[in-house]
This record gives C-alpha cells, sequence and structure tokens, in this order.
C-alpha cells in the first residue's frame, strides 16, 4: 500500500443543521497504519481563533491534542476509530 493521504474530506454542513465545515484529513505509512490526522469542526461565527476551529483532534507537532475554543489540551490516543468516537461525541 502507498504512503500518505488516504482521507482529504471537508464537508459544508447546511445552515439548517448548525451551519459550519466539517474537516478530515489521514494519513498512513506503507503498511495502512494511520500516522497523522486532524479532524475539525470550524465555524468562525462561534469562533474566530485558532483558524474558526470549534473543536478538533489532531496529532501535529507530535503529539496527541485536542482544539476546544483556542484551548489545546493533550489527549490519550487509543487508536483513530475512538479519535473519531470522541469527535463526533463533541
Amino acid at each position: 500500500m502507498p504512503d500518505g493521504k488516504i482521507v482529504d474530506d471537508t464537508n459544508r454542513i447546511p445552515n439548517k443543521h448548525g451551519y459550519g465545515i466539517l474537516r478530515r484529513e489521514v494519513w498512513v505509512d506503507r503498511s495502512g497504519k494511520a500516522t497523522r490526522y486532524n479532524l475539525a469542526y470550524i465555524h468562525a461565527s462561534v469562533h474566530s481563533g485558532d483558524n474558526g476551529r470549534v473543536v478538533g483532534y489532531d496529532n501535529a507537532h507530535g503529539y496527541h491534542h485536542k482544539h476546544y475554543l483556542g484551548v489545546v489540551t493533550p489527549v490519550a490516543f487509543v487508536n483513530s476509530d475512538t479519535m473519531e468516537e470522541q469527535f463526533q461525541a463533541e
């Protein structure tokens, strides 16, 4: 399996469902293991800082963390499915 970005989705949420943008990116290594990810709900009218990111999870900068209204906190990483579930719950 080639390595690189395997998910690169941007979905606009209609106003009647809360508006905003859902952003998902996932990169894998040659074995198919997720090595990098970015999950974000963006709505600049709700939060103007952090590039409009209201809530997000990623592992940039060498650690797994959560963004919530501009506050960044470390999170325990179990697996990519768990991160997706946490993101959806938010």
